[in-house]
C-alpha cells in the first residue's frame, strides 16, 4: 500500500494539492518545541537569561505572534522587520534592533515604537543614534556588538565574528569606544554582544567566545562600565541530511553556563544575563518546501535532471552558499521503492541546482517533492527573479492547516510597476 510523507502529522501529498505547488509549509508545533528546549536548558542551570528570535530567518504577522506567545524576545535587523512586529502587536520592550547600517529613519522608527534595545554596530552609529535620542528626549538602552576574532568552522560567507569582517566592533578598539561614550548623554550602554556565525555544530568556538567576551566585559569594569548582560548571538546548526546529529542545545547551555560561572568566579565578575538569538535552530527544521516534479530529462551516463516548479527563487542559498538540502518523494515514501541518483534542477534560467546526486526512487512527472528544513532563510530570501510570483506560505498546528502568505499572482508582479509620463 502507497503512504505519502507525513510532516507534522500532516499529509504532505494532500497539503499540495489542496494549496498548489511550490509551498511552503511550517509547523508552529515543532517551532514550539525548539523553543521549549532552549527554554527548558536555561532553566535547569537556574540562570538569568533571554531568547531572541532572530527574525531574519523567517518573520510574518503569524510568527510574531508564536514568539509572543513563548515569551521570547524579538530581534529585528530593519525598519521592514520592524514594522511587522509593530502590526502584530508584538510587545515592543521585547525588540532588539539589530544591523550594520541602519538608517536614520530605522533609528527613528525604533525610538518612535519605544522599543527595548539596539545594538550598535560601529563607532559612527553610536554617535548618530546618541544625537537622534537626543532631538527626541530619549534614552535609548545598548549593547555593543564586538568581533572577538573567533572563527567558527562554517561557510565563509556566513562567519560573522572574524576580524574581517564588516559586523561589529574590532576587540582591541572596543576599549576606546566605550571611552568615547562618556559624553554621550541619551544611550545607556548596558552590555555587549557577538555572533561568530551561522550552522555551527560544534560547542566549542560558542565556549571559546564566551570566555573572551567575559575577559572583555571585566577589563570595562576596571574601566569604570559595570555591564549586566552578554548575548553570544546565534548560529546553532541544524541537520543538512536526515540522518545528521542535532546541535544538543542541553549540552551546550549546561556547558555555556559552567563555563560562564567558572570564568566569573574566577575574575571576579558578577554573572551577567545571557542572552542567545537562536534563528534556524527555531524555525529551520519546523518548514518543507513542497514542489512539483516537471521534467525529467537523461544524460546517459553523466547525470539525470529532475526539475521542480520552484527554484532558486524560493530557496537562494544553494546558489549563495553551496547550502545542502535532503529530500523526499513525498508520494513514494516505501524502501522498496526502485533507486536512482538523480540532481534537482529549478525552473529558473541559470544553472539553479537545488540539490546534486541525490538518491531518490524513480521519480515521474507529477510526483511531489519534499524538500526538508527549509523555514529558515527560504521564505526570508525569497525573490521574483524571472518574474516568478512567490509561493504560500502554510502553517501548521495540530491536526489544522492555514494560509499565514498567500501565494502571489502576476498582478502582483507587475503591481508596483508605473510607466513614466512620455510612454503613456
Amino acid at each position: 500500500m502507497m503512504t505519502n510523507y507525513l510532516f507534522s502529522n500532516h499529509d504532505t501529498v494532500a497539503l499540495a494539492e489542496k494549496y498548489g505547488t511550490p509551498l511552503y509549509v511550517i509547523s508552529e508545533d515543532i517551532i514550539r518545541e525548539n523553543l521549549t528546549k532552549i527554554i527548558n536548558a536555561f532553566t535547569k542551570q537556574n540562570a538569568t537569561y533571554d531568547i531572541n528570535y532572530a527574525g531574519k530567518a523567517f518573520l510574518n504577522l503569524a510568527m510574531c505572534n508564536i514568539i509572543k506567545d513563548m515569551g521570547v524576545s524579538l530581534d529585528v535587523v530593519s525598519g521592514g522587520e520592524l514594522y511587522t512586529a509593530y502590526m502584530a502587536s508584538f510587545p515592543m520592550e521585547r525588540v532588539c534592533l539589530h544591523g550594520s547600517n541602519k538608517t536614520v529613519e530605522e533609528i527613528k522608527m525604533a525610538i518612535e515604537y519605544n522599543i527595548g534595545k539596539v545594538i550598535v554596530d560601529s563607532k559612527y552609529e553610536l554617535e548618530l543614534l546618541n544625537a537622534i535620542c537626543e532631538e527626541h528626549n530619549h534614552v535609548m538602552r545598548v549593547s555593543i556588538r564586538v568581533s572577538p576574532g573567533v572563527e567558527a568552522h562554517t561557510h565563509e560567507f556566513i562567519q560573522t565574528g572574524k576580524i574581517d569582517s564588516k559586523f561589529g566592533i574590532p576587540l582591541k578598539q572596543v576599549r576606546d569606544l566605550f571611552d568615547f561614550s562618556k559624553d554621550l548623554k541619551n544611550i545607556n550602554i548596558i552590555g555587549l554582544h557577538c555572533h561568530i556565525g551561522s550552522q555551527i555544530i560544534d560547542e566549542e568556538p560558542f565556549l571559546v567566545t564566551a570566555e573572551v567576551m567575559l575577559n572583555l566585559m571585566k577589563e570595562l569594569k576596571e574601566d569604570g562600565f559595570s555591564l549586566t548582560e552578554l548575548n553570544l548571538g546565534g548560529g546553532f546548526g541544524i541537520p543538512q541530511m536526515r540522518h545528521d546529529a542535532s546541535f544538543n542545545v542541553d549540552q551546550y547551555i549546561e556547558k555555556l553556563m559552567s563555563t560562564v560561572r567558572r570564568i566569573c568566579s574566577e575574575i571576579q565578575l558578577e554573572v551577567p544575563k545571557i542572552v542567545v538569538e537562536p534563528g534556524r535552530y527555531t524555525v529551520g527544521t519546523a518548514g518543507i518546501t513542497l514542489y512539483k516534479i516537471g521534467t525529467v530529462k537523461e544524460i546517459p551516463e553523466i547525470r539525470k535532471y529532475v526539475s521542480v516548479d520552484g527554484g532558486m527563487t524560493d530557496n537562494p542559498r544553494p546558489a549563495l552558499y553551496g547550502a545542502v538540502y535532503d529530500a523526499i518523494v513525498a508520494n513514494k515514501t516505501l524502501v522498496s521503492e526502485e533507486q536512482e541518483i538523480v540532481t534537482i534542477s529549478g525552473r529558473c534560467c541559470e544553472s539553479d541546482t537545488l540539490i546534486k546526486d541525490i538518491q531518490l526512487p524513480k521519480v515521474e512527472p507529477g510526483d511531489i517533492l519534499a524538500v526538508l528544513n527549509t523555514g529558515a532563510y527560504n521564505y526570508a530570501m525569497s525573490s521574483n527573479y524571472n518574474k516568478i510570483p512567490r509561493p504560500a506560505v502554510v502553517l501548521l498546528r495540530g491536526d489544522e492547516d492555514e494560509i499565514i502568505v498567500r501565494r502571489e499572482t502576476y498582478e502582483d508582479i507587475v503591481a508596483k510597476d508605473m510607466l513614466p509620463s512620455w510612454q503613456k
